[in-house]
């Protein structure tokens, strides 16, 4: 039985598991982020011993480590995190060097792509693309059955695609990005902007929030929404409406079979799936002369980037 470990490294926390030839995570393990570059290393290093001792059966051929952020086309070296101090930082050296194994690094949202499409809501297609809807919007872009990464491994970027022009400042620097509408980011301003203008239509948000207008965030929303709340729901409907134009944007330039929705804002099931599917049958060129893909709902949860990156790792 092969196994590999996967490390998904976030901003506050580095998950990883030992996963087999199937998807299946055997053996997990969580740790805080350290605040050091050296530390996260470190981290990663003894996570990954910890697990080889108690892999089953068989030894560990590799290490995949799905990083939030630009990774470079050898899969070898971060070039830039927005919340970890990664700069040019040569990640699977550092890494390989502590535990002897091969290690393979990618992007956590490419990793995550890819773990859906091998073993989630992509198993029965060749062509995939992964929309994350969380803080920002990720993604990942699968097509004839391989990740896509651009000549210098930043493909997929799709939270970056500028949808109104002179809109909403990004983080990146760039004005109108796709994900300043479409993702938890926008459905948190978009309920505290109402709770400001309007605070009897949004009563039960505040409630949610305990009154103050600052505290209100996006479980809350989620929650408040399913409990069938009209002005909950007409935020999910607003953002499912973004979402639904982008997808048909990214149809008209890689026609996927197979859109998948991710992250914590897909908590919120059809209340964002149905305004998502509307919009995107509405927008599509040429919708009534072509087929149609499917948006489907993320099916591997919070382990995708764990199964991802060590699959990734195991194919290497």
């Amino acid at each position: 039985m092969e196994l590999t470990i996967g490390v998904d490294v976030g901003g506050t926390k580095i998950a990883a598991g030992v996963v087999d030839a199937d998807g299946r995570i055997l053996e997990r393990l969580r740790v805080p982020t350290p605040e050091t570059v050296e530390l996260i290393d470190a981290s990663i290093a003894e996570a990954v011993e910890k697990l080889k001792g108690t892999a089953p059966g068989a030894q560990v051929s590799a290490v995949g480590v799905a990083a939030a952020g630009f990774v470079n086309e050898h899969r070898t070296t971060v070039r830039f995190a927005p919340n970890i101090a990664w700069r040019e930082h040569p990640l699977a050296e550092a890494v390989g060097g502590r535990v002897g194994l091969p290690v393979v690094v990618e992007n956590d949202a490419n990793a995550a792509a890819w773990a859906e499409f091998r073993f989630g809501a992509g198993l029965d297609v060749s062509d995939m693309v992964m929309v994350t809807v969380g803080t920002g919007v990720g993604g990942g872009i699968v097509l004839d059955g391989k990740l896509v990464r651009g000549a210098f491994g930043i493909a997929a970027e799709i939270g970056h695609l500028r949808v109104a022009p002179n809109g909403r400042p990004c983080g990146c620097g760039q004005l109108g990005c796709w994900e300043q509408y479409a993702s938890g980011r926008a459905l948190v301003r978009a309920a505290r902007d109402l709770a400001i203008s309007d605070p009897e239509a949004a009563a039960p948000l505040l409630a949610a929030a305990g009154g103050q207008v600052d505290r209100l965030v996006g479980s809350m929303i989620t929650e408040v929404a399913l409990a069938g709340d009209p002005a909950a729901v007409g935020l999910f409907a607003q953002l499912g409406r973004w979402l639904g134009e982008g997808v048909a944007s990214l149809a008209n330039l890689l026609d996927p079979a197979v859109v998948v929705i991710g992250g914590g804002v897909a908590d919120a099931g059809d209340l964002l799936m149905v305004p998502a599917r509307e919009a995107f049958a509405e927008h599509l060129s040429g919708a009534a002369n072509r087929p149609h893909l499917q948006l489907r709902l993320a099916e591997m949860g919070n382990d995708a980037g764990i199964i991802g990156a060590a699959d990734l790792a195991r194919t290497r």
